[in-house]
């Protein structure tokens, strides 16, 4: 990494715009931008995940997610550059197997809720949908990395199974949907 900010505020952002990691400026509400901004956001949300508690393997795992992350911001600010690969998001399907095959098959629709870590994980994973969707709408204008695409859709799942296992894990069940359950306080 090349530059390091000594000082937090530059003034040089104060007409709307922004700069880019290639030097280039772009308007802070464009599409690059917006998706930039959705992916720092799920590395906050992720960061809040990791203030509960959670297994060892968990929370590994959420802490190198977070640098992906921030390595996928990094790729979004310089177009044109690649930095996640095949390997992480075949690392993301791995841990989502091995997290999936101690829970309980589906017969309903979860509930964001259960433990504070599980209901942050599902918060995370509405957040990691935003983003992808972001970066969907950017590829309709600029070459997006394939492989970005599916590293946040695999870890939107990643995230839910995440939100289950913590649930077991801690002794509480999810929270299932019932229709029509609408309750009159």
């Amino acid at each position: 990494m090349g530059n390091r900010l000594s000082k937090i505020y530059t003034r040089t952002g104060d007409d709307g715009t922004t700069g880019l990691g290639d030097g280039s400026r772009a308007d802070k509400d464009c599409e690059r931008i917006e998706a930039i901004g959705a992916v720092d956001e799920l590395n906050s949300v992720i960061g809040v995940v990791l203030t509960c508690e959670l297994p060892k393997l968990i929370r590994q795992s959420l802490t190198q997610i977070q640098h992906e992350l921030f390595d996928l911001g990094g790729e979004l600010s310089i177009p044109g550059y690649n930095l996640l690969k095949l390997e992480q998001v075949d690392r993301l399907e791995e841990l989502l197997d091995d997290l999936n095959k101690d829970l309980l098959p589906l017969k309903d629709f979860i509930l964001p809720g259960g433990t504070a870590a599980a209901a942050n994980c599902h918060f995370a994973r509405s957040v990691c949908r935003r983003a992808e969707r972001r970066l969907i709408t950017l590829s309709h204008y600029e070459d997006i990395s394939d492989i970005s695409l599916m590293y946040l859709n695999r870890l939107s799942d990643l995230l839910f199974v995440i939100a289950r296992a913590t649930n077991k894990q801690q002794g509480c069940s999810d929270v299932l949907w019932q229709s029509g359950n609408t309750t009159n306080s």
